[in-house]
């Protein structure tokens, strides 16, 4: 059995990175106290609540956070990096290179595009729930507040929507402290209500867990679709570790979130136990009745900051479906110099927005909201649990028995959950279901219409090898400069170059022959970034590799050419591009309402030029009709 490399490089575990990995990591898990517990509960509150009830929902979350959380994701999940990056992507990327044959890696892409799709949802429901759930401490402070919820909530989303494009440097140095602060405050106001009532830490004990669950039968299994909102966020720590490495997530999470975590729920159990009708709001009640206000406030800060990883973790997984092929190519704005992976998406943000606001003024509560947010976290976890059966059998060869032992267990726990929400689907469930199909149509209708494109374009194109046998024969003027051509087919002559040849007669002395190749891992090394190899005289092909969490930036890596003895000057420069036309075969390959959406994601996809950072007045579009 080989173990999984890990290509994270290991990097030393100093306050300022553990600080740094609860800020940006564990924002989203840390903010489920708010609502987590009193959302199981409310399920069997309407003949009053008992001492074994609330221990037995305790008992399930408390088991919930040791193997979906500690065993799945922190001991195993972590250990399936992509040279270093982690993510439902980079999963799916590690499962297809194992896959054997095309109908398994069709299968592990549609996986992927699932779990893709279902975190987006995630992404609108986070920041809509958490932020509800904050500010409902306010009618606890004082009734008077309760009708500045829901405008407070708006403002506060609005505001943090509108400043993304200023990017997370500058708020990120007080995202740690603030983070730590609330862990804090979490473990120290469950500590002290569980001193009062110490019969509350029997819930650690499964046994409770297996007693109500034989109780109930079906409506514990109801239960489970709240009782997984106490995991929620769980996925961010496997996409968040390129950013931190293995070690710091697995230190803070062991030493610090998960005791404060585990704290503060049996903090909320202990109080219910003591006074059942606590259940109004047992998080806020759990402090003294003076610092409640300044507790929202410090709720509020933390779930901002919770709604911020899931915004930057969009972007990022917008970033990587564009390079991976998944979806037409979107506005990327770099907010920082140094930093490649702190970018701004100004379509997912405002997108993002708008579902949010939606949400906000549709639910009104975060109680309402909890029955729509589940559904979305527990697909992505049956999906990485999936790719990482594979994954873990295949890549990292794992013995089959072992890897039934560990995974299996997980996956029925998945399952679980993600079916209790199921039956939530009336009641808003079908909100990341809704999200979730929409965009699953959108990525797979582009998938499947840019490889009919590049499969038209070679039935269509002349073979390279063709075109250069001919060139000595032919009596094309060359006239000075240089001429990129951008061709997604690196043995077939773009058709752009075919066009200028028929309409100008003319050939530049120096051509180059570009091609963009997305790979998947996160990031290419400079060694493999660039490959040349001379054609003929003058005329150069030139692959250019990007991982998926880069963006391609044309300019910059042709200059490098003069590294490899080729002369690239950018003011002789000029770029061919091929505008294409779609239009209806005769006998269509695709159905007509998916041509009718991939044309309209062609038209609005950003142009070339401003994607691979071309300049434009450097540039030349020749058009040209593809029937597909």
């Amino acid at each position: 059995m080989t173990a999984p490399t890990d290509a994270a490089r290991p990097r030393a575990v100093t306050l300022p990175l553990l600080l740094g990995v609860l800020g940006v990591v564990y924002g989203d898990i840390g903010t489920s106290p708010l609502y987590a517990f009193r959302a199981a509960l409310l399920h069997f509150s309407a003949d009053g609540i008992e001492r074994w009830e609330v221990l037995g929902i305790l008992s399930l979350i408390i088991w919930s956070l040791i193997l979906t959380v500690t065993v799945k994701y922190v001991i195993f999940i972590l250990r399936a990096d992509n040279r270093g990056e982690g993510g439902i992507l980079a999963l799916m990327a590690l499962a297809q290179r194992v896959a054997r044959g095309d109908r398994s890696r069709g299968f592990v892409m549609l996986l992927g595009i699932a779990g893709a799709c279902l975190f987006f949802g995630d992404g609108v429901i986070t920041p809509a729930i958490s932020v509800l759930s904050a500010m409902e401490g306010l009618k606890v402070a004082s009734p008077v507040f309760e009708p500045l919820i829901i405008p407070g909530s708006v403002v506060i989303l609005v505001a943090l929507f509108l400043v993304q494009f200023r990017g997370t440097g500058s708020m990120g140095a007080i995202f740690g402290p603030v983070m730590a602060l609330w862990f804090g405050t979490l473990g120290l106001l469950g500590f002290i209500e569980l001193v009062q009532e110490p019969e509350v830490l029997t819930a650690i004990s499964p046994h409770h867990a297996v007693t109500f669950c034989l109780h109930y039968h079906l409506a514990a299994f109801i239960a489970f679709g709240s009782v997984v909102l106490a995991v929620t966020g769980a996925e961010a720590l496997y996409a968040d570790m390129g950013h931190f490495g293995r070690k710091p997530i697995q230190v803070a999470w062991m030493s610090f979130v998960l005791p404060a975590l585990t704290l503060n729920y049996l903090g909320q159990g202990a109080l219910l136990l003591g006074d059942p009708a606590a259940l109004e709001n047992p998080f806020f009640l759990l402090a003294p009745e003076f610092l409640r206000l300044p507790l929202v406030v410090l709720a509020t800060a933390a779930t901002i900051i919770a709604s911020q990883s899931m915004i930057s973790g969009a972007f990022s997984i917008a970033r990587q479906c564009v390079q991976l092929g998944f979806l037409p190519r979107l506005v990327v704005r770099h907010t920082s110099e140094t930093a490649e992976g702190q970018i701004y998406l100004p379509q997912i943000n405002f997108a993002l927005l708008a579902g949010v606001l939606v949400l906000v003024l549709s639910f009104h509560t975060s109680d309402n909201l909890a029955a729509a947010y589940g559904i979305a976290v527990t697909g992505t976890f049956v999906c990485t649990s999936g790719l990482a059966i594979l994954v873990f059998r295949r890549q990292f060869g794992w013995p089959a028995p072992l890897v039934a032992l560990v995974f299996l267990p997980l996956l029925l726990i998945d399952l679980a959950f993600f079916l209790s929400n199921v039956l939530k689907i009336p009641e808003g469930g079908y909100v990341p279901l809704v999200l979730g199909a929409a965009l699953f149509t959108l990525m797979h209708t582009w998938k499947r219409g840019r490889d009919l494109l590049f499969s038209r374009f070679r039935q269509d194109s002349l073979p390279l090898k063709s075109f250069l046998a001919r060139l000595p024969q032919s009596r094309t003027i060359r006239v000075p400069g240089i001429a990129v051509f951008m061709t997604g087919q690196a043995d077939y002559v773009p058709g752009a170059l075919l066009h200028n040849l028929k309409h100008n007669k003319v050939l530049h002395e120096r051509v180059l022959f570009v091609t963009v190749l997305n790979e998947d891992v996160p990031q290419t090394g400079a060694d493999r970034r660039r490959e040349v190899s001379e054609l003929a005289a003058g005329i150069h092909r030139v692959i250019l590799r990007y991982g998926f969490q880069e963006s391609p930036n044309i300019p910059r890596d042709l200059e490098a050419l003069r590294e490899d003895g080729v002369a690239f000057e950018p003011m002789q420069a000029s770029y061919f591009l091929g505008r294409e036309t779609l239009v209806a075969a005769v006998v269509p390959k695709m159905s007509h309402w998916r041509q009718w959406l991939f044309t309209l994601m062609s038209r609005n996809a950003v142009p070339a030029t401003e994607f691979f950072r071309i300049p434009s007045d450097r540039v030349v579009e020749l058009g040209v009709r593809v029937a597909i």
